[in-house]
């Protein structure tokens, strides 16, 4: 069994693969993005460093997956993932343009046929004003000159490629995180953890779980 956990940056994919691994006794591929030698630079100017760090991230996604999928799923009964392969193209649709963007379809396109895909994607979804103040907290250097324009870019790519299932390669269970907090409340991890058993269909899950949010 693959899951895989996406959603804009500062939603909190990589948090909840890791707090949902024990109780699926998985195996975890978490995205290594602090390689990417182009990030920081790509932050300050976007238009000049777009296409070096999204082909950096294609081929270094395309290598990690290739490479660490069939591994970790050949020693777990489950795998869960902070990241889809198909992400990258959502980058690529927002950051360029022109022959830049041919070029890296092209280059996708010829890659994604020798990808696994995940058996589920779980989508996390949040406001662009609470995904700004994720980021803050965490206060990752080469975020902090983040544009508020460019998160709600990406969340509105990420709105309109989930809204499309036609084609999709694997099912998606969309979850909004604006009044969740799986780090503090077991309740709200538990909530999650049975949302994907339910689709998944692995016991043990319940039907309908009650999610008792505050306020």
């Amino acid at each position: 069994m693959y899951i895989a956990i996406e959603g804009v940056i500062g939603v909190g994919k990589t948090t909840l693969a890791r707090l949902l691994q024990p109780a699926f006794q998985a195996g975890l591929m978490l995205e290594v993005f602090e390689e990417n030698p182009f990030l920081s630079d790509f932050y300050a100017d976007r238009q000049r460093y777009a296409f070096q760090t999204q082909i950096f991230f294609l081929l270094s996604r395309y290598h990690q997956q290739r490479r660490t999928v069939a591994e970790l799923i050949g020693q777990f009964d489950s795998l869960i993932a902070d990241y889809t392969f198909e992400k990258d193209a959502l980058f690529a649709h927002i950051n360029l343009m022109g022959d830049e963007l041919e070029m890296y379809y092209r280059v996708h396109e010829a890659l994604a046929e020798k990808i696994v895909f995940p058996d589920l994607v779980v989508y996390l979804r949040a406001d662009t004003d609470v995904l700004m103040q994720r980021i803050t907290l965490r206060d990752r250097p080469y975020e902090r000159n983040m544009e508020r324009g460019y998160i709600e870019e990406l969340n509105q790519g990420y709105e309109s490629f989930f809204a499309d299932h036609q084609g999709r390669r694997s099912p998606v269970l969309v979850i909004d995180t604006d009044q969740l907090d799986y780090i503090h409340r077991k309740a709200d991890l538990e909530w999650v953890e049975n949302r994907i058993r339910q689709v998944l269909k692995v016991a043990p899950y319940q039907p309908e779980l009650p999610l008792n949010l505050p306020g």
